[in-house]
């Protein structure tokens, strides 16, 4: 017999919810502006810029699709040999990189997303990226350009604590931290959003694992952690926006 304890969990995961929205009520169907698709950045924060994802992608992944596919597993393990900074910019195009922007409030990337509301931000603690100071980084995909939020030596060792202690958050050569920014999602599908961010998530990091496959990279994508610990490393609401997932990457 099932569990009943989990009854209501289940319901989260159910399209019931959608019977409970008067999409009349929406901000898209009442006419208001859509949230910025992509969250503001302070303008003295040191900006580098990034080289071609797209190109690099094409350049640097060197080995076929189903090979990738059938390749794919977690690794927790890493070589100390840092990443380029090229291979971190094809990574990041994969996982959230903007194809073709067709309008103000519409972008096509190269993952999936419900109604391409996009939902995410990508935050990063770079430990060994050739190039970069050691510190967090945040992706700044409409620019092909990083901020950098802050320099911090010891930037794995937090990134650890906030994962939850778990080691290869430590030993990465680069952690991604994904956050939703609960509004883009929300302007569109109210109380389903929160179902539809969930499953985006998924499209993003299958993409990081078959882009590290690729350029002959480990991944381990990671979705136990300390929320509170999260959001503060980041710098985020915990509200509006707050940690959704993590990933660990470095060279097998």
């Amino acid at each position: 017999m099932a569990d009943p304890r989990y009854a209501s969990h289940r319901f989260l995961l159910k399209d019931t919810i959608r019977q409970q929205i008067d999409f009349s009520q929406t901000g898209q169907s009442r006419g208001l502006p859509p949230p910025p698709r992509q969250q503001p950045c302070a303008p003295d924060l040191p900006r580098i810029p990034l080289p071609d994802g797209r190109a690099a992608l094409g350049r640097l992944a060197n080995i076929p699709l189903g090979e990738a596919i059938l390749r794919r597993e977690s690794v927790r393990r890493y070589a100390h040999t840092p990443l380029t900074l090229a291979e971190l910019s094809l990574l990041l195009f994969a996982t959230q990189g903007v194809r073709q922007v067709l309008s103000p409030a519409v972008a096509l990337r190269t993952v999936p997303s419900a109604g391409a509301r996009h939902a995410f931000e990508t935050y990063l603690a770079v430990s060994r990226v050739d190039g970069l100071e050691p510190g967090l980084y945040r992706y700044l995909p409409f620019d092909s350009q990083l901020a950098q939020l802050r320099v911090e030596p010891r930037i794995h060792l937090l990134a650890r604590h906030a994962g939850l202690n778990q080691p290869c958050l430590g030993s990465a050569a680069v952690s991604f931290l994904w956050t939703a920014v609960a509004p883009r999602m929300e302007w569109r599908y109210d109380l389903a959003a929160h179902k539809v961010i969930a499953v985006d998530a998924g499209h993003v990091g299958q993409n990081l694992y078959l882009a590290c496959e690729a350029i002959d990279c480990g991944a381990c994508v990671i979705a136990a952690y300390d929320q509170e610990a999260c959001d503060r490393l980041l710098g985020v609401d915990g509200e509006d926006e707050f940690t959704v997932y993590l990933a660990a990457v470095g060279k097998r």
